[in-house]
C-alpha cells in the first residue's frame, strides 16, 4: 500500500491523579500520513510530544480523540479503537518499533532477544537465530556476548541489540525512537545504511533523531510537532 499509515486529528492528554486529577494536554490535532519507502522525522524540542506520538501509533498510549489508521492484513484498522488482540497482531506483523530502551526477559540471550520477533511470526528457530547473528555481527556486537542476557551490557551494546531486534523483520511500518542515541560514529553510520535499505524495500519509517547529522541524512521530511501544540491556532 502506498500510504500504510494515516494519523488524523489525534489528541492526547495525561491525567495527573496525584495532583487532583488535573489534565495535562500533550498534543492536539496531530494529522499526517506516511508513504511507503519514506523516512519522516518528528521534529521539535524535548517535551513537545514526539515520543508520545510514536507510542500512540504503536498502541502503548491510549488516544483521547482522533484516528490512527494502519493497513493490516488487507484491511484498514483504526488503532484508536482496536481491541488488544488486534493491537498485538499489528505489532507482530505490521508496525515494528525500536524504543530508546531495551526491555528484555531476564536470562534470555541477546541472540534470542533479537530472534524473537521472527519466531513469533512462525519462522524456524535456527533460521531466526541465524538472521539474528548476522545483524549482531553487522552492528559490531562481539560474538562472546551473543549467549549472554543483554541486561548485563553497556548502554551502547543494549541499543545495538534493540536495533537488531527492530530491524530483523519486514514490518511495512517501522517506528524509531532515538535509535542512534547511544552509538559511536561507526555504528551510527551502520544504522543509517540499514534505514536506507528499509526505505528501498518500501518500508515507511517514522523516527525521532536528536543527532542532527543523522537526521539530515535519513529524513525525507520533517514533521514539526510544535504545530500540534495544544491551544495553537492555525496561521
Amino acid at each position: 500500500m502506498a500510504t500504510p499509515l494515516v494519523v488524523s486529528e489525534v489528541c492526547k492528554s495525561f491525567t495527573m491523579h496525584l495532583q487532583g486529577g488535573i489534565r495535562l494536554p500533550v498534543v492536539s490535532d496531530v494529522s499526517f500520513s506516511l508513504s511507503a519507502g519514506e523516512c519522516a522525522v518528528l521534529g521539535g524540542p524535548s517535551g513537545a510530544g514526539k515520543s508520545s506520538i510514536l507510542k500512540m501509533i504503536y498502541g502503548s498510549y491510549a488516544i483521547d480523540t482522533g484516528q490512527v489508521i494502519v493497513s493490516h492484513d488487507g484491511n484498514l484498522v483504526n488503532l484508536a479503537t482496536a481491541d488488544p488482540r488486534t493491537v498485538i497482531a499489528i505489532r507482530r506483523d505490521t508496525i515494528g518499533y525500536v524504543s530508546q530502551f531495551l526491555r528484555a526477559v531476564p536470562r534470555v540471550s541477546a541472540r534470542d532477544v533479537v530472534a524473537e520477533p521472527l519466531i513469533a511470526r512462525g519462522e524456524v528457530l535456527e533460521t531466526a537465530r541465524g538472521r539474528a547473528e548476522m545483524l549482531l555481527e553487522r552492528l559490531n556486537l562481539p560474538e562472546r556476548l551473543w549467549d549472554l542476557p543483554p541486561a548485563t551490557f553497556s548502554g551502547g551494546e543494549q541499543q545495538r541489540v534493540n536495533i537488531a531486534r527492530g530491524f530483523i523483520t519486514d514490518h511495512p511500518v517501522l517506528l524509531l525512537d532515538e535509535p542512534t542515541a547511544s552509538l559511536d560514529k561507526a555504528n551510527r553510520e551502520i544504522v543509517v545504511s540499514m534505514i536506507d535499505e528499509k526505505k528501498k524495500a518500501g518500508v515507511a519509517l517514522l523516527g525521532i533523531f536528536h543527532d542532527q547529522d543523522v537526521r539530515e541524512i535519513v529524513a525525507d521530511r520533517i514533521i514539526d510537532v510544535t504545530d500540534f501544540a495544544p491551544g495553537r491556532k492555525a496561521a
